[in-house]
């Protein structure tokens, strides 16, 4: 897996600069400011509603902004293709997994690495993923529609990470998951990034994912409202009400 952003110089690896996007007359991206930079793991919060599908869909090139720019390692990819996105180093883990039910664990991990031809290090990625995932090695010749839903995160990560990526993307990772498959789907994400990957996590459970990234921003009805360190987040009132249920100074008396 790649250990380091493309180049060594100072942008961040991914960054949204006053980003709009609208659907038609919905605006629902409102001047979105955030930044990714080489090595983090940075969360995006949000509830329903608030634009954290529409900023990953404009991360990926799905959808692309009204007005002002993305840019991935300091170039414009504001108009590139999804395609072309992944081959530069940005792997999906999409929202509800997203796999090939009809072909096989084992097939669906060769379509992560579509964009490559460098035979040594495809074996050897899918060994990482298959020491990550045992349950993944063990099911490989299974078909990844009958697999639990823990069982297909699993398999969706291991897809990206076949892919070779800078910049793994997870769109809420343990939604409808049990809350030990949650653990163990958040450990991986830290090992992942512990091996010199990127990684934007947008989610729903506020908690796992300020627990797991150091930076964060938290988005309401397509603005940011609060970005920052974790540990920052998880005292403000904001994050507290809306996303963790008690407010600051309900958990300092509670400490």
């Amino acid at each position: 897996m790649k250990s380091s952003a493309p180049t060594s110089d100072a942008p961040p690896l991914l960054e949204f600069k006053d980003v709009d996007t609208y659907y038609g007359e919905l605006h629902v991206l409102k001047k979105v400011n955030y930044e990714i930079r080489a090595g983090e793991i940075v969360c995006l919060l949000g509830g329903n509603a608030s634009g954290k599908s529409t900023t990953m869909k404009t991360v990926l090139g799905i959808v692309q902004p009204t007005r002002g720019t993305v840019t991935y390692d300091g170039i414009d990819i504001s108009n590139l293709r999804t395609a072309e996105r992944v081959k530069r180093g940005i792997a999906p883990v999409p929202e509800a997994r997203r796999l090939f039910p009809k072909m096989t664990v084992f097939e669906n991990l060769e379509m992560g690495a579509f964009t490559r031809n460098d035979s040594a290090g495809i074996a050897e990625d899918l060994e990482r993923v298959y020491a990550l995932f045992p349950r993944v090695k063990e099911r490989r010749s299974q078909l990844a529609g009958t697999l639990s839903g823990g069982e297909q995160q699993m398999l969706a990560l291991g897809r990206a990470i076949m892919a070779d990526p800078y910049l793994v993307c997870l769109d809420e990772p343990s939604l409808g998951l049990a809350p030990m498959v949650v653990q163990d789907i958040f450990r991986t994400i830290k090992a992942i990034n512990a091996a010199g990957t990127s990684v934007l996590l947008v989610e729903q459970n506020a908690r796992y994912a300020l627990e797991t990234a150091s930076r964060g921003y938290v988005l309401q009805t397509g603005s940011i409202i609060a970005s920052g360190a974790c540990a920052t987040l998880r005292d403000d009132d904001r994050v507290r009400q809306a996303y963790l249920g008690r407010s600051a100074a309900a958990a300092r008396v509670n400490l």
